[in-house]
């Protein structure tokens, strides 16, 4: 790691759109207990990320690292390809 650069954020999701060119969007799913009642409460974000070899399809699972503002949406970049859509 180079000097001054600290550890990044990282997300795992699921491809949900892939249309633009080197873009895609992934959606997160967390699970949190509701603070009174304990039932767990399932939450969803979506991000942008770039992908440069456009190598992504909608329903892979990946693995996205925080980076510098590419856009004004995107923020994210995706590191790793964890599982192929069937």
């Amino acid at each position: 790691m180079s000097a001054g650069q600290g550890t990044r954020k990282t997300q795992v999701g699921v491809v949900v759109s892939n249309k633009m060119d080197k873009s895609i969007v992934i959606q997160t799913t967390s699970f949190a207990p509701h603070k009174l009642y304990g039932k767990y409460i399932r939450s969803h974000a979506k991000y942008m990320a770039h992908d440069p070899e456009n190598s992504c399809n909608i329903g892979d699972r990946v693995l996205i690292e925080e980076c510098r503002p590419l856009s004004s949406k995107k923020r994210w970049r995706l590191r790793a390809i964890l599982e192929k859509a069937v």
